[in-house]
Order: C-alpha cells, then sequence, then structure tokens
C-alpha cells in the first residue's frame, strides 16, 4: 500500500515507523529536514523535505497515486488543504487532522468530503472519550465497546484477591463460560493465552464478555470493594481536560486543578455545571489535599510533562485515590508507567494511530482500537457475505497464530465465541491480534 503522511511531528512519526515496520511504501513529508533525517536512517521509508500544501511537492512525491494520504501537521488549515489537493490528484482516500471540535460536526464533516477530506481526526477528542471510559469503572484499567455494549473488551490487573489467580485456563474452559480470556500482559510480554496457561498476580488480563457479565468479571478479579467513581480531580487544563470535563457523567463532580490565568479564564468560559475551576499548582500536594485529593475517587494528569503526570499519580496513590489516569505521550515512558503501578495511561499518538490504521483496511471494520500497556490492537469487523469467516466453524477456519475472535455481535445480541461457534453474514466480530497482525486476519473478512 502506498501512503504518503504529511507532518513529521509526534503522531506522524510515530505513525512512519509502525507502518514502516509492515513492510507499507511510506513517505513522509515535512519542512523540518532535521526532524527527517533520523528517521530516513532509521527506518525503511522515503523522507522528503517540503511543504505538504505544495501542489509541487504533492506531485513530486506521488501523492496522487497514495492508497491513503495522512496529514497530521500542528497546522488544522495546511492538513486539511493539503488533503483537499491530494484528493484532486487523484488520492484514494484522504485523512486530516483537526483541532475544531466543530468539524466534527456532520454537517462540516459531509462538506468537508465533498471538498476531498474523507476523514476528520481529532485525537484530543478521542483520547478524552477514551479517559472518561476508563473512570467510568474504577477497577478497570481498558474498556472498549461494539454495539453499544452488546459486547465488552475488560481490562483488569489480577491483585491478591483474584478468584482466578493461578488457574490453568482449561480449567475454566466450561462452554457455558461467559467470558473468554482473549489477552494477557505479563511483564513486556503480551501472550494470547492458550489452555495450558495460568493467570498470574500482576497479569493484565483481557476478557471479552457481554454486559450483564461484568459484575462476575468484577468478581472473579477481586474488584467488588472498588467504589464507584463520584469526585473527579482533573491536574491541567488542556483541550484533552476540557472535553474529558464536557464528556463525563451528570453525576460525576469535577475540579481542574490549573496555573495558567489565561487558561483558567478559558476553562471558566467554556465549562459550567459540575466542573469547578481551582488556580493552583497540581504538583502542591498541600493544595490538593486542601481541596479534597482524599476524597477523591479519580485523579487525572493531563500536563504537557510525563514525568510530572506519572508522579502525579503515585503521589494520590497514597493518599487512597483508587483510580489514577495519566497523559503520556513519550512511549518510551508507559512501560515505566505500568511498572509504578499507573491506573490508565493515554497517549494520543497510539490512539490516533489506531482510528487511522482502520483506513488502511478493506474489509468492512466499524473500529480498531491500540491496547496502550499490551502490544496488541483489537478490531470489529462486519462480516461480509460470502467472506472466508464464514466458511468453517472457528476452530478450523486456520485463523493466523497471534490471533483470537473474542466474541460477536448477531442481531443486536452480544455472545462469546468458542471453537464451535460457525460466524454469520452481518455479524459485528471482535478480533483480537499482537500489533501488525490486523491485515493478516483482515483478509478473512474480505
Amino acid at each position: 500500500m502506498k501512503i504518503v503522511i504529511a507532518g513529521a511531528g509526534a503522531v506522524g512519526t510515530h505513525l512512519a515507523k509502525m507502518l514502516s515496520r509492515e513492510n507499507q511504501d511510506i513517505t513522509l513529508i515535512d519542512e523540518n529536514e532535521e526532524k527527517l533525517s533520523a528517521l530516513s536512517s532509521n527506518f525503511d521509508l522515503m523522507t522528503v523535505v517540503g511543504s505538504p500544501s505544495s501542489i509541487h511537492t504533492l506531485k513530486d512525491v506521488g501523492a496522487g497515486k497514495a492508497d491513503l494520504f495522512i496529514a497530521v501537521t500542528p497546522d488544522e488549515s495546511r492538513n486539511l488543504t493539503s488533503c483537499m489537493f491530494a484528493a484532486d490528484l487523484g488520492a484514494r482516500k484522504t485523512v486530516a487532522r483537526i483541532d475544531n471540535y466543530e468539524y466534527l460536526d456532520p454537517h462540516a464533516q459531509e462538506f468537508f468530503r465533498k471538498m476531498g477530506v474523507g476523514s476528520l481526526i481529532y485525537p484530543e477528542h478521542l483520547a478524552a472519550k477514551e479517559i472518561v471510559s476508563a473512570i467510568k469503572m474504577s477497577w478497570v484499567r481498558q474498556w472498549w465497546e461494539i454495539c453499544d455494549g452488546a459486547l465488552i473488551l475488560v481490562g483488569v490487573k489480577m491483585r491478591e484477591k483474584a478468584e482466578i489467580l493461578n488457574v490453568q485456563l482449561k480449567t475454566l474452559g466450561d462452554p457455558n463460560l461467559p467470558y473468554h480470556v482473549v489477552a494477557i500482559k505479563r511483564g513486556s510480554e503480551t501472550l494470547i493465552p492458550r489452555g495450558d496457561d495460568f493467570i498470574r498476580l500482576g497479569d493484565i488480563v483481557y476478557f471479552t464478555t457481554t454486559r450483564k457479565y461484568v459484575p462476575y468479571i468484577r468478581k472473579i478479579a477481586g474488584k467488588e470493594d472498588y467504589p464507584d467513581v463520584r469526585n473527579v480531580m482533573i491536574m491541567g487544563g488542556s483541550r484533552i481536560a476540557i472535553r474529558t470535563a464536557m464528556y463525563v457523567p451528570d453525576y460525576m463532580n469535577v475540579k481542574i486543578i490549573e496555573q495558567d490565568p489565561d487558561r483558567i479564564a478559558r476553562l471558566n468560559n467554556v465549562l459550567s455545571g459540575n466542573v469547578l475551576v481551582i488556580g493552583g499548582d497540581g504538583r502542591d500536594t498541600e493544595m490538593l489535599l486542601n481541596e479534597g485529593l482524599e476524597n477523591t475517587d479519580a485523579f487525572i494528569a493531563l500536563t504537557g510533562n510525563a514525568e510530572t503526570n506519572i508522579l502525579a499519580c503515585m503521589a494520590t496513590k497514597r493518599y487512597g485515590v483508587q483510580k489514577s489516569v495519566a497523559e503520556v505521550e513519550n512511549i518510551d515512558y508507559i512501560s515505566m508507567a505500568e511498572s509504578l503501578d499507573i491506573g490508565t495511561v493515554i497517549n494520543k499518538k497510539k490512539i490516533a494511530a489506531s482510528r487511522i490504521y482502520q483506513m488502511m483496511l478493506d474489509a468492512d471494520v466499524e473500529n480498531v482500537k491500540c491496547l496502550t500497556f499490551a502490544d496488541a490492537d483489537v478490531a470489529e469487523f462486519i462480516v461480509k457475505e460470502g467472506s472466508r469467516i464464514t466458511k468453517d466453524k472457528v476452530k478450523d477456519l486456520g485463523l493466523p497464530k497471534g490471533t483470537t475472535i473474542g466474541g460477536l455481535v448477531r442481531r443486536g445480541e452480544g455472545m462469546v465465541v468458542n471453537g464451535n461457534t460457525q460466524i454469520e453474514k452481518g455479524d459485528h466480530v471482535m478480533v483480537f491480534c499482537l500489533s501488525s497482525m490486523i491485515q493478516k486476519i483482515e483478509k478473512f473478512f474480505k
């Protein structure tokens, strides 16, 4: 697949590195030669110094022959313009990173589609949605729904109280079991488990189940004593913080701690209701205690500094905060955050990459999610008539090693899949696979 990426910033660089490992034909455009030089020498991709919004540059890199043109520069207008030019030159699919929430309105999106911008991606919006999903369940590390929650992926860290510790998975193999263990994150390794694997203390275990049985997962994971989140404290008044505060359910009370007077004024201008904005330094523990830290159920650190966010979450744990969320944009720090037992880690690059990755696939893919801690992805495929996945029972399909089917939704009803399941046209199927394997499993759904 020929892919042209405009912008060698954080998102563009992460995408270029990730896709180059899959032997895609990648061209990365940026005006900063220094940013590009290190990438071209260490990764299998072509770099071009030039303006992404220059028609001359776009012609030189063959943007008109691109299967996917991705514009992720820091400049929203430039992204939109370069997508329009690339589409006019003949690019098959285009996607632009935006910073304006209004552009996600369906009418605005339709307008941009007519102008050649096929898809819009707003990483801060996606990150906020993920944060809200994380704090709704204080005992969960990762939460992902398909078909309005008919089927759910739950990632849970195993503590001493878990009932399934040191239990061999095949002893849990009752055909009527209401969940499926699709993956285990153990240390730096991600396992697609087999029947002879065990669940160990400290594992992050990924279950698929239906909403009805989420309380059962909570019970066997030993998390029944975790409180529901009512009081939320956010450190940092970023755009992600604003969107998070807007998306939290009405029953939650939110406090945002921010130092910058201009940001405080903006927060007070755009937020209302159950959100209280407090001027102060979120690193000041005494100030946080005075603002009710000990009565806080979830602490979310969203400053621009990963180290500050990680340390702040560690500190709040000492005062009894059960749920913590840290924005960590340096991917090298993610494993460190997990080793320090930071609850949920948010990384805009991985979130944006998941959404863009979805656009690369030719099968009918509703959604793709990259799991922050695990070296794995989850995809929701919609089954077409005559596709290979419908030709046999799951156990006889010959699915690639490193992939598993976690469940499906049929006519609105979620169900766990076993080896004897026969997948049908129209099913929404949740597939779990190790990173870089989605395109191998995609062939079964074409």
